[in-house]
């Protein structure tokens, strides 16, 4: 929280901080800690291991483009820091899972840490986005939290998955093309094709897995 604070700071002096950006950033501060001091206790685990603290680099660095992103809805967003700092988090998502099985210390924690923090990221960059190029693209990140809330009323969809390059790939790509459009660097119809492509890959992901849990969850009823 600490640090997470001190990044609002330096951002409140390069380019300026409103009310909006420094409270969402302190509540994603405030929440991240909570929520993972929690998982932490239920856990049992022994210590926090160094691809954890990689992937709490990348969730402070989520924490200052939420503040960024909160921030515009009053006034133009510094989009050079922003992208800035959703790329640096970006990359850093390469080097957390290569830390824990170089060391050793891969947990289903770490694992489920990750995706939350590329979650959220994904989420606050389709906000972003969609700013420009329409509400549709809020789809891109609302699509996780959709399939979590349906786990709860089909306890099959809460099965593990297979390992899969595609899906790996399939969410890389979202966290990429998101950031290209949020930088403007290309035509607006050009960024909308790249994000609708994305949206169609992310599409056939979710639909694939969905389907793999299906047929897993009927093999059973069928054998008897």
């Amino acid at each position: 929280m600490g640090v997470q604070i001190l990044l609002l700071v330096a951002l409140c002096t390069a380019v300026g901080l409103g009310p909006a950006g420094w409270l969402a950033g302190a509540a994603f501060a405030v929440g991240t800690w909570a929520v993972l001091t929690l998982a932490l206790r239920r856990s049992w685990a022994r210590g926090f291991g160094a691809a954890n603290r990689v992937t709490l680099a990348r969730a402070t660095l989520v924490g200052g483009v939420t503040a960024l992103v909160a921030d515009s809805f009053g006034r133009h967003a510094p989009v050079a820091v922003l992208v800035a700092l959703a790329s640096v988090a970006l990359v850093l998502d390469a080097v957390d899972g290569k830390v824990a099985r170089r060391t050793g210390t891969a947990t289903a924690l770490g694992a489920r840490f990750d995706m939350e923090v590329d979650a959220f990221l994904i989420l606050v960059l389709c906000v972003f986005v969609s700013m420009s190029l329409g509400p549709w693209v809020l789809v891109i990140g609302a699509m996780r939290y959709v399939f979590v809330a349906a786990a709860w009323v089909a306890p099959w969809l809460r099965a593990p998955l297979p390992p899969s390059t595609a899906r790996k790939t399939v969410a890389a790509l979202q966290g990429v093309v998101l950031v290209a459009a949020g930088a403007d660097l290309v035509p607006r119809p050009v960024s909308a094709a790249a994000v609708a492509l994305a949206l169609v890959s992310l599409v056939w992901s979710f639909g694939r897995d969905v389907r793999w849990l299906w047929r897993t969850r009927r093999r059973p009823a069928a054998a008897g």
